[in-house]
């Protein structure tokens, strides 16, 4: 289960909002609010949208010239961050090694396992199944392959 169950999109947004101020204002975090923090920290793009309340609620992915979701793409950062914690599925924390062998750094090693991750959840998501997480790792593996790890 994830860290975010029973949230709604606006409760969510608030999370990150609040977090993220708290942290531009010098107040102690919680760990939940740290791990935010770190993801935010490495998307200065997404910075401005996080630091106003108002933006962060009301945006809406595909409304402006953005590419992507920046909630999505930071929520995946921290699903993955969730998963090695506990090495769920298991075998992750050995694919994330591999990734970190080949990228230049986490975050690229984040964004080899988050692609794969998407891919499993949109496949998921349109056969109307619940995620493989074999064959997250299997997709996450290949791609890793592809990149000569």
């Amino acid at each position: 289960m994830s860290i975010f169950s029973g949230y709604s999109r606006e409760q969510l947004r608030k999370t990150y909002t609040d977090a993220w101020s708290k942290h531009r204002a010098g107040a102690p975090l919680t760990p939940l609010e740290s791990m935010i923090v770190d993801v935010i920290a490495i998307h200065p793009e997404y910075q401005a949208v996080i630091g106003d309340a108002d933006a962060a609620l009301s945006y809406a992915a595909g409304a402006a010239a953005d590419r992507e979701n920046p909630f999505l793409h930071m929520g995946l950062h921290i699903a993955i961050r969730e998963q090695l914690s506990v090495d769920r599925p298991p075998g992750v924390r050995e694919v994330h090694r591999l990734a970190l062998a080949r990228a230049a750094d986490g975050h690229e090693a984040e964004h080899a396992l988050m692609q794969a991750l998407g891919q499993a959840l949109w496949e998921a998501q349109r056969h109307g199944t619940a995620p493989d997480e074999r064959h997250y790792l299997d997709l996450a593996r290949r791609a890793l392959a592809r990149r000569g790890v």
